[in-house]
C-alpha cells in the first residue's frame, strides 16, 4: 500500500532554484512504488465544498505573478482520469461530504511545481481535490479519511501546502537565510505532536502550537496536512521524510503516513 504524503511546495521558483527541498523532491518519485495515479489536495484550490478535477489532459495553471519569464515557460501536462475523478467524488459522497466534479480545471502550482520535480515525465494521471479553508482541520481529516480506500487502489494521495507560510516576512532575503526563531518553535511543536501521535492537539493546533497564527495567518497551506493524515488512518505511523527552510521563514518539511 502506498503511503499518503504531506509535502511543502514553497515558492513557485522551487522548480528552478537549487535548494535542499528541490533535491528532496527530485528523488521522491524514485523512493516510492510507481502509483497508478496521483491525487493532490492543494492549498491553491479553495472552494466552498469539495471539488475534484476531471480532465483528459491537465493544463498548467500559472496562478502567480511577478516571477521571471522562465517560470512561465515551464509546462506540466500529465493525463487526468475522469473515471477516477467520479470515483473520488463517490467516496466523498459516501462519507457525507457533498462534492462536485470540475471538467475544466488543470493543475495549479501547488500540484505541478512539486510534481514536475518528482515525476518529470508527466506520464502518471494526476487529479486534484480542493480544500475548504473556512472549515478547518477536522473537516480535512474527514476528507482524507474518505479518500483512504484509494491507497489500496494504487493512488498516491498527496497534501501539498507549506509547513509554515507567513509571506509577510519575505523581504527579498536569500533562499538560505537564517531561520526565524518563531518558525523553528512552531515547527518543533508540530513535529513533536506528529511523532507522539497527538492527533487531538494537531487538530486544535491553532490554539496550542506556539506562533500558530504568525506562521499561518490563513490556514489553507496547512490543511493539506490533515488530508494526508486522514487518508492514512488514526493509527498510521508518521515518518519525517524531509526538513529544510527557505528564505528564513518557509519551512519545507514533508511527511509520509502509513
Amino acid at each position: 500500500m502506498l503511503p499518503s504524503l504531506f509535502i511543502s511546495h514553497g515558492s513557485p521558483m522551487l522548480a528552478l532554484t537549487e535548494a535542499p527541498a528541490q533535491d528532496f523532491l527530485r528523488g521522491l518519485g524514485h523512493s516510492l512504488p510507481r502509483p497508478k495515479a496521483i491525487l493532490v489536495a492543494s492549498a491553491h484550490w479553495e472552494t466552498a465544498t469539495p471539488q475534484v478535477n476531471a480532465v483528459t489532459r491537465n493544463d498548467t495553471i500559472y496562478d502567480f505573478r511577478g516571477f521571471p519569464p522562465a517560470l512561465y515557460q515551464l509546462t506540466y501536462n500529465p493525463p487526468g482520469d475522469p473515471a477516477l475523478a467520479e470515483h473520488v467524488s463517490d467516496l466523498l459522497a459516501a462519507a457525507g461530504l457533498h462534492s462536485a466534479v470540475d471538467h475544466r480545471r488543470g493543475l495549479d502550482h501547488g500540484a505541478w511545481c512539486p510534481l514536475i520535480l518528482a515525476y518529470p515525465d508527466a506520464d502518471i494521471p494526476v487529479l486534484q481535490v480542493s480544500v475548504q479553508s473556512h472549515l478547518g482541520p477536522a473537516h480535512h481529516y474527514q476528507l482524507g479519511e474518505a479518500l483512504s480506500p484509494l491507497r489500496d487502489e494504487g493512488v498516491l494521495v498527496i497534501g501539498s501546502g507549506s509547513w509554515t507560510h507567513d509571506l509577510r516576512r519575505f523581504r527579498g532575503q536569500p533562499i538560505d537565510a537564517p531561520q526565524d526563531p518563531k518558525t523553528e518553535a512552531f515547527s518543533t511543536w508540530m513535529d513533536t505532536a506528529i511523532a507522539e501521535g497527538r492527533r487531538c492537539d494537531l487538530l486544535t493546533y491553532r490554539t496550542k502550537a506556539p506562533y500558530a497564527a504568525d506562521e499561518h495567518p490563513t490556514e489553507e497551506h496547512l490543511l493539506p496536512l490533515f488530508v494526508a493524515m486522514g487518508a492514512a488512518g488514526e493509527h498510521a505511523r508518521a515518518t519525517h521524510i524531509h526538513k529544510s527552510c527557505t528564505y528564513g521563514m518557509l519551512r519545507m518539511d514533508a511527511y509520509a503516513f502509513n
